[in-house]
């Protein structure tokens, strides 16, 4: 039986590693709202601590694991709950728009 996209999606998501605790992103749920709609995956991160020194890191190891899943083309990554959120959503949209 064929695994579907969003399963896919955590299994790539449970190798994404949070240094300061060595456990994945899926294992300290700080992955939220995992919708797949056709090829585009759309989540919400929230990093371990609002003022976390690799919130930027992690966002980015984050949606690099997503769209190494077959299957998706785009990420909507929406962080939250960080101090620099809007900064880094900027950051993570100016990186999708230049990858197309």
């Amino acid at each position: 039986m064929q695994k579907n996209i969003k399963e896919s999606i955590v299994e790539s998501l449970e190798k994404v590693i949070a240094p300061e605790t060595g456990l994945s992103v899926i294992a300290m749920e700080l992955v939220k709202d995992l919708e797949v709609k056709g090829k585009k995956a759309i989540l919400k991160f929230r990093p371990p601590s609002p003022i976390c020194p690799l919130g930027i890191q992690l966002a980015f190891n984050i949606k690099k694991a997503v769209e190494s899943v077959e299957g998706v083309e785009e990420v909507d990554i929406k962080v939250i709950d960080y101090i620099r959120a809007e900064e880094l959503n900027e950051m993570l949209r100016k990186a999708q728009h230049q990858e197309k």
